[in-house]
């Protein structure tokens, strides 16, 4: 297979397996791992042409290469249980994250005591104190994301800090439209460690002196593909079959299972894991779909520059109160310039008709007026990724659970972000949970 590139094109050479797990991200990968050491016969099927699922890159013809999504993993991750081979080609960083304030900061994320709390002045200070104080003896009752967030930190400080903001800039919704259980799940950091009372203790303490117990590491160089060929390419060895750009087109029941229908082939199998999106798994199986389980579209711009950035943290979030951007990666601080040239991709949250061109647009003017990359910023590519994670508002947590157990009567499996509607923020989350799900690590 081409290293440059993680697209599987075997077809199955026999049309029966045990298990047919579709979707080749993390979650099918090892989902295939764990499946295959059990002794089971799998076919991996995937609608995308390459493995690695939303883990997608992009190259110019200039040379930059970028991703959708995140790039980070860490050097003790239980993904390397399964495959170990992918640490050699992991390139050690040492990233720094900031945030765009709503003062037009790029400062500590996601609070800073210096400049959301001291800087605040005396007046301030005393509406952040009054609005916690008031939080915590008469909001007690928690209803979604934005209650969650006020009951530790205060009203004042969720607003000034920009927290809000950003949750909804993060999620595609307004804050108090956020699920309770998911911002317990996401913001648990604000209870151990964003109130007032810790903030400051940590602020007395000063900066911690030891060193974490894992490297922080990223894709190669060139991209994903590597990456996720080399796993394609061990569980290929295990006898694991791939059919990628497979056109899944159906899922029928049968007395001995299931019979899938591809866009060239088909495949029976005793049993079918799905890390797919609900609603396209309920379509496939001839399932009405009977939940509103929206995913968000995300949009990624990708740009060179030259010039004078104005900060120097490699990631950085969008916490102002303006613009529809939500996150930035320069990856040349961790893969060097090209041509001079430093290289970052931008997030932005899309649906509806927004375009990569009004996104780019908006971009602009908002960089401009915060005062960062002051310079030549030129727009490399850009790309649209539909389903790219799930959104999560208020009651879908039970509306998923319901579509899951329908789906488990039904006799398929899910699992993964997308299959379980499971808000799973890291490579190391979705394998702890595949391995939870299918009951044996590999």
């Amino acid at each position: 297979m081409d290293e440059a590139s993680t697209e599987v094109t075997n077809s199955p050479s026999d049309d029966y397996y045990d298990v047919v797990v579709l979707g080749a991200g993390i979650s099918g990968l090892v989902a295939a791992s764990i499946l295959s050491s059990q002794g089971n016969r799998v076919l991996v099927a995937d609608d995308y042409k390459q493995v690695g699922g939303n883990h997608m890159d992009w190259t110019s013809t200039e040379g930059y290469t970028f991703d959708v999504g995140s790039l980070i993993f860490q050097d003790d991750s239980p993904l390397l249980r399964h495959f170990p081979e992918l640490l050699a080609y992991y390139v050690p960083i040492s990233p720094s994250w900031g945030r765009l304030s709503p003062q037009g900061k790029v400062t500590t994320c996601p609070i800073s005591i210096r400049d959301d709390v001291l800087g605040a002045g005396f007046i301030g200070m005393t509406k952040i104190l009054i609005s916690l104080a008031f939080a915590r003896l008469f909001r007690r009752e928690l209803k979604n994301a934005r209650d969650f967030a006020r009951f530790w930190i205060g009203a004042e400080l969720l607003r000034q800090s920009g927290l809000e903001a950003y949750m909804g800039r993060f999620y595609g919704l307004p804050a108090e439209e956020i699920d309770l259980e998911l911002a317990r799940k996401r913001m648990l950091w604000i209870s151990e460690h964003a109130s007032v009372t810790n903030l400051i203790r940590r602020a007395l303490r000063g900066k911690q002196t030891g060193r974490p117990s894992n490297r922080q590491m990223a894709r190669p160089k060139s991209g994903f593909s590597i990456l996720y060929n080399a796993a394609a390419q061990k569980l290929k060895g295990a006898g694991v079959a791939f059919l990628t750009a497979a056109g899944t087109r159906q899922i029928r029941k049968t007395a001995a299972g299931f019979e899938l229908e591809f866009s060239s082939t088909r495949a029976t199998a005793a049993r079918v894991v799905s890390t797919i999106p609900i609603s396209v798994i309920e379509g496939l199986s001839g399932m009405t779909t009977q939940t509103d389980l929206r995913t968000i579209t995300l949009i990624t711009l990708y740009f060179s520059f030259d010039g004078e950035r104005g900060f120097s943290p490699s990631i950085i979030y969008n916490f102002s109160l303006t613009g529809s951007w939500k996150r930035l990666t320069v990856y040349s601080d961790f893969y060097g310039s090209v041509a001079g040239r430093e290289y970052f991709a931008v997030e932005v949250v899309g649906g509806g008709a927004y375009s990569s061109a009004e996104a780019e647009l908006e971009f602009r003017g908002h960089v401009s007026e915060s005062g960062i990359f002051k310079g030549d910023l030129k727009l490399e590519g850009s790309q649209i990724l539909e389903n790219a994670y799930p959104i999560y508002s208020r009651g879908a947590t039970e509306r998923a659970a319901e579509a899951v157990r329908r789906l488990e009567a039904y006799g398929i499996e899910t699992i993964g972000r997308q299959g379980k509607f499971s808000y799973q923020p890291t490579a190391r989350v979705s394998t702890i949970e595949v391995e939870a799900a299918l009951g044996r690590r590999g």
